[in-house]
């Protein structure tokens, strides 16, 4: 690519206690991509998404978003970078003491101090349109189904209308049809926002579905990345691997 990466991570270097996690670990994701990180369990693909939004902090290397070493930013400027990465949490992240309407208000009075009551309500109640579940602002989390929840996460997540967003494990413990609607939500996502994906997963399904771009983890560093056609030919062992017991369909 001609282009300049949106995102670059420059030989990290990381370790919990004597576990090291990355050595030498670089990858760059362009503008506009959805990038799925692929890799065994424990390998360190969640991690990636926090170093980039100066939640974890490599041990020597270097983070970049837009040509700003995020590793290097005071929390202030931090801060200002994480309005425009929202992180889509595994769990979804709700607050269980808020209702549905309130945990999407959250983020617009933290960051968007001049909005009037109507216009947050108004922002609320169109963004949950745009993740398929209208209505729902005075229903609690409690009261949610699985999928249900993760996309009131998405939509508090995409609620500052960010240029970036993180998937971890969008669909770990969702059945096929949740899957489904999950995957459908990242594709449209990236249509209607125009936004970049970081899409880090263990389904293989959802990687093909959603995904123009592959990574692979593996002995702590990028083993091979590229396309989804060609990483589906690529000769790299551990891709090898990681694709046939995956389900390369």
């Amino acid at each position: 690519m001609n282009q300049e990466p949106l995102i670059r991570f420059e030989d990290l270097h990381l370790a919990f206690g004597d576990k090291p996690i990355y050595e030498g670990l670089s990858l760059n994701i362009y503008r506009g991509q959805t990038m799925a990180v692929i890799g065994g369990s424990g390998c360190g693909k969640s991690v990636l998404l926090k170093c980039l939004i100066g939640l974890m902090f490599p041990d020597k290397g270097r983070v970049f978003y837009e040509n700003v070493e995020v590793s290097q930013l005071p929390e202030k400027e931090l801060r200002e970078i994480r309005k425009e990465i929202a992180m889509v949490f595994q769990g979804a992240a709700l607050f269980d003491s808020l209702s549905v309407g309130e945990n999407l208000a959250y983020p617009l009075r933290e960051h968007m101090p001049e909005l009037s009551e109507k216009e947050i309500a108004q922002r609320v109640a169109r963004t949950l349109e745009l993740v398929n579940l209208p209505g729902v602002e005075s229903m609690q989390p409690s009261d949610l189904s699985g999928g249900m929840r993760k996309r009131v996460g998405l939509a508090r997540a995409i609620m500052t209308t960010p240029k970036v967003i993180l998937w971890d494990e969008p669909t770990t413990g969702l059945d096929p049809i949740s899957t489904r609607v999950i995957d459908e939500l990242i594709i449209s996502m990236n249509k209607h926002l125009g936004c970049t994906s970081i899409v880090v997963t263990h389904d293989m399904n959802s990687v093909f579905r959603v995904s123009d771009s592959i990574a692979m983890l593996a002995h702590r560093k990028i083993v091979a990345s590229g396309s989804v056609a060609e990483m589906r030919a690529s000769e790299e062992p551990n891709v090898r691997a990681f694709f046939d017991v995956g389900g390369n369909k």
